[in-house]
């Protein structure tokens, strides 16, 4: 697939998704969300990627959706209902939740609407100083979307996901994250290049599959009702990489004082219980 509207690069194992619409803040329309996710696909399918980041072309990161031709009219349906309207910044988000690979958002300008609500499931958020963020919806007279009211009070707490939300600010990313939504706040100069430094970390010192095993474990746990959910799958998963070449590795390495030569991967290697989760009936 050719893109229009992202930029879709690889190297030294990390693959750098560009939102690439500069002229338009990088809004967000039907086109972006197919590249998008067949971007997506392509990061966690192929062995050669360890980590992706997320980043926009020009001075914003995402000015949500488009609202020159009234809005993403784009839906998907679902199986068993012949006309089921899907929200498309959902559908984006939950493809990203499902992701093998970890995500780095690099926010280097406005993000808003589905701009804001798509970093929401990536691992770690980084922000220029120059950066804002809204959730917008109730200014627009909209409803939430991309999952957002999911993940928002997770990440922040009720409190502050309700005060954003309810009041549709947009707020400065010190704000995002004094309330824990940003993980650093860099010049802008120096954002892409801490999110490569974090990024060639994860692909140069952890094994894919413990990676992968990991990212799902703390996303899924979120919902569990009990600790002992954790604790069966979590067992799950020790018996499972106790005994695989890159624990081997992994202890050699560090006994021997080396950098790790992790060989296993995502295509060849996932324990035959991957994925644990039984697949939602509105997946998209």
């Amino acid at each position: 697939m050719s893109y229009k509207e992202i930029i879709y690069e690889v190297k030294e194992r990390i693959a750098t998704i560009t939102l690439n619409r500069p002229d338009k803040l990088n809004a967000f329309t039907g086109t972006m969300r197919l590249e998008l996710l067949d971007a997506l696909d392509q990061a966690d399918t192929d062995d050669n990627v360890r980590v992706v980041i997320f980043t926009g072309a020009g001075r914003g990161y995402c000015a949500g959706a488009d609202l020159s031709d009234g809005g993403d009219k784009t839906f998907t349906r679902s199986s068993d209902t012949s006309e089921e309207f899907r929200d498309g910044g959902g559908t984006l988000v939950l493809r990203i939740f499902d992701m093998q690979k970890p995500l780095i958002a690099a926010i280097n300008g406005p993000a808003v609407g589905v701009g804001a609500t798509m970093t929401l499931p990536m691992d770690v958020r980084l922000a220029s100083d120059q950066a804002k963020m809204g959730f917008v919806f109730t200014r627009r007279a909209i409803a939430p979307d991309g999952c957002c009211t999911w993940f928002l009070p997770r990440i922040v707490g009720i409190g502050k996901a309700t005060e954003w939300m309810m009041s549709g600010k947009v707020f400065t990313a010190q704000e995002g994250f004094e309330s824990g939504l940003i993980n650093e706040v860099l010049a802008p100069e120096d954002l892409l290049p801490a999110a490569y430094k974090l990024a060639k970390e994860m692909a140069t010192n952890t094994s894919a599959i413990s990676s992968a095993l990991t990212r799902q474990l703390l996303w899924r746990m979120l919902g569990a009702d009990h600790p002992m959910v954790a604790h069966r799958i979590e067992s799950k998963c020790v018996q499972y990489m106790s005994t695989s070449a890159d624990c081997t590795e992994g202890v050699d390495s560090f006994l021997e004082k080396r950098a790790p030569n992790f060989s296993m991967s995502l295509s060849q290697d996932m324990p035959d219980f991957w994925p644990w989760w039984e697949p939602l009936p509105f997946a998209p």
